[in-house]
């Protein structure tokens, strides 16, 4: 009988692209406020339980740890995080995906607009 699979509370992280269990030390309760909010739009109780909205702060942090960690182990081949490794990540999951180029591009387009503001901005202050 081998313990080496004793299930998921049992994984173990190896590799040099994984931070030693000091370095992710967070604060608690740093998203409960957001979550709670989220919650409420997504159905839940206006009030929810406080061990409820810590719970899905805890699953929302693991996922997003466990997908950053992926995306490294996809990314040393190149040697650089890029965008285009998380969204190869959850290529599969089509909902998510569009989400996230939606997200992009008017992330993009928004930067198109600021730096178009910036330059009026300064075309005024050259002609006074």
């Amino acid at each position: 009988m081998s313990t080496a699979g004793a299930g998921p509370s049992s994984k173990v992280k190896t590799g040099s692209s994984q931070p030693s269990e000091a370095s992710l030390k967070r604060k608690r309760g740093m998203f409960q406020k957001d979550l709670h909010h989220m919650m409420y739009g997504f159905g839940d109780d206006a009030n929810p339980l406080p061990e409820t909205v810590a719970l899905v702060e805890d699953i929302v942090v693991d996922y997003v740890t466990e997908l950053v960690h992926k995306a490294q182990d996809v990314a040393t081949k190149r040697g650089k995080l890029l965008t285009e490794d998380f969204l190869f990540l959850i290529r599969k999951d089509l909902p998510k995906l569009n989400r996230c180029t939606e997200l992009l591009s008017m992330n993009e387009e928004l930067k198109q607009a600021r730096k178009a503001f910036e330059v009026d901005e300064e075309k005024l202050v050259s002609i006074d």
